[in-house]
This record gives C-alpha cells, sequence and structure tokens, in this order.
C-alpha cells in the first residue's frame, strides 16, 4: 500500500510510507506536538519531517498552529481507514534485537505465506528483522510450522489476550537496535501487505 508517491524528478525522498504513518499515529492521541519531537518520535531528520508536514497540510490530514501539530477529523478518518492497528506488547525472543514494535494487520492473515517476505521488508528499512504470527485452524502459529500453543503457552495466552487477533488477522513483530526502527521495519512490513 502507497500512502505517499516518491517524486519522479530531485533528490528521492529519506522516508517512507511507514514513516508517514507513524507521524498520523504518533498525532492521533490528541496531543499537540512540535516538528522537532515529531521527528524524533519518527526517527527521521527535520528536513524529512518538513516534507512529510508539507504533504500531510496539504491534504488537510493536518492542522499547524504555533502551539503545535494536530490531526485533523479527516487524517484521522484516513489513519482509522487503513487496516493496521499498533499493539504495545514485548515477547520475549520472539524478534532480534533491543526493540520491538507489533501491528496488527486486519485481514491480512491470507497475505502471509511463510513470514519470510514480512522479515525481508523488515530488515530492508534498517530493522533486525519481523516475525509474522497468524492462527491456522485454531492454533497460533508462527509460518511456516512453529505451533506456539504447544512450544509457548504462556507466550500463546499472552498474544491472544493482549493483541486480539483473530483468525483473519496477522501480528507482526518489528526488531531492530532502536525504537525507531522496530517501528519501520513492524509497519513497513505490514503495509507491503496490501
Amino acid at each position: 500500500m502507497k500512502i505517499i508517491d516518491e517524486p519522479q524528478f530531485g533528490p528521492m525522498f529519506r522516508f517512507n510510507d511507514a514513516n508517514v504513518y507513524w507521524a498520523l499515529y504518533v498525532l492521533s492521541d490528541g496531543r499537540r506536538i512540535g516538528r522537532k519531537r515529531l521527528a524524533e518520535e519518527v526517527g527521521v531528520g527535520e528536513g524529512s519531517m518538513r516534507r512529510i508536514i508539507d504533504t500531510l497540510k496539504e491534504w488537510d490530514f493536518i492542522q499547524i498552529k504555533q502551539t503545535g501539530i494536530t490531526l485533523t477529523k479527516a487524517g484521522q478518518a484516513f489513519l482509522n481507514q487503513l487496516p493496521i492497528r499498533p499493539v504495545d506488547i514485548f515477547v520475549e525472543g520472539s524478534v532480534v534485537g533491543q526493540y520491538q514494535q507489533a501491528v496488527l494487520v486486519l485481514g491480512g492473515a491470507s497475505k502471509v505465506n511463510n513470514g519470510m517476505e514480512q522479515r525481508d521488508v523488515g530488515i530492508k528499512v534498517g530493522g533486525e528483522g519481523c516475525t509474522t504470527i497468524v492462527i491456522r485452524d485454531g492454533i497460533l502459529m508462527v509460518p511456516p510450522d512453529w505451533n506456539l500453543d504447544e512450544m509457548n503457552p504462556e507466550m500463546a495466552y499472552k498474544i491472544r489476550k493482549e493483541t486480539g487477533i483473530t483468525q483473519s488477522d496477522a501480528l507482526i513483530i518489528g526488531g531492530a537496535d532502536s525504537k525507531a526502527s522496530a517501528v519501520e521495519a513492524a509497519v513497513a512490513a505490514a503495509l507491503q501487505m496490501f
């Protein structure tokens, strides 16, 4: 799924769709936030954030005032229609890297083959990788064949309880050596599924 198109001419962006999504998500809590702080939370430079902000303002997704940036109703509606929901869960030993970020991809289970596609996308954007979890025949699985219900029932229970994963969803956990890179890995892998 593409959120923002790369320019045909001139310099390439130093950010990606995952960064744009996360900027919207950070703004979705209703707090006013400055450009510099938003850039830090998203993990991009101030120049990239300026470009993201300009684009979101052009689309009427954000409002900029002297007190900070906020998400508009149109921005919130756009964010809500995307089939991705960040989830705060730490799954011990599931992903390489010091930091993790999980996202629930609504309706994404049918698009998961063996999980390597999501791992590769996560690595490509600078993460250490991604672990994908789905429910197949009622069993919580790390594709292609790792049965979490059998191998680690405590972790399987925690994942089911804290994420609300259903048979049609996929859970992608990005791992990296920084929080921003873990976020970028998980969100980029999720966006790649659509």
